[in-house]
C-alpha cells in the first residue's frame, strides 16, 4: 500500500512542514551553541597555558636574579674603593 500525499490536507502539510523547519532551526542553534562552547574552552585553555608559562618565566628570572644578588653580596672585593668628589656642586661620593 502506497502513501498518497495528495490525500493529506493542506493544513496538515503546513503544520508538519513548520515542525520540520523548527527542528532544523533547533538543530542549527544547538550546533552553533556547542561549537561556541568548544571555542571558548579552547581559548580558555590556550590562555591558561600562555599565562602559566609566562608566570613560570617571570618566576625563573626573579629566582635567578635573587641568586645573583645573593652571590654578589657574599663576594669580597679585593680593593677598597675610595669615594671621589663629584665634579658638580655636591659632595657625595661617586658610585662605583
Amino acid at each position: 500500500m502506497q502513501f498518497d500525499l495528495s490525500a493529506v490536507e493542506t493544513a496538515t502539510m503546513v503544520f508538519v512542514g513548520t515542525l520540520v523547519f523548527g527542528l532544523l532551526l533547533v538543530a542549527f542553534i544547538l550546533t552553533a551553541g556547542f561549537l561556541a562552547l568548544v571555542l571558548v574552552g579552547v581559548g580558555k585553555l590556550a590562555w591558561f597555558l600562555v599565562s602559566t608559562s609566562l608566570l613560570a618565566v617571570v618566576h625563573g628570572i626573579n629566582h635567578g636574579w635573587d641568586r645573583l644578588v645573593h652571590h654578589a653580596s657574599t663576594v669580597e672585593v679585593p680593593g677598597d674603593f675610595q669615594g671621589q668628589p663629584t665634579p658638580s656642586t655636591g659632595s657625595y661620593p661617586r658610585v662605583i
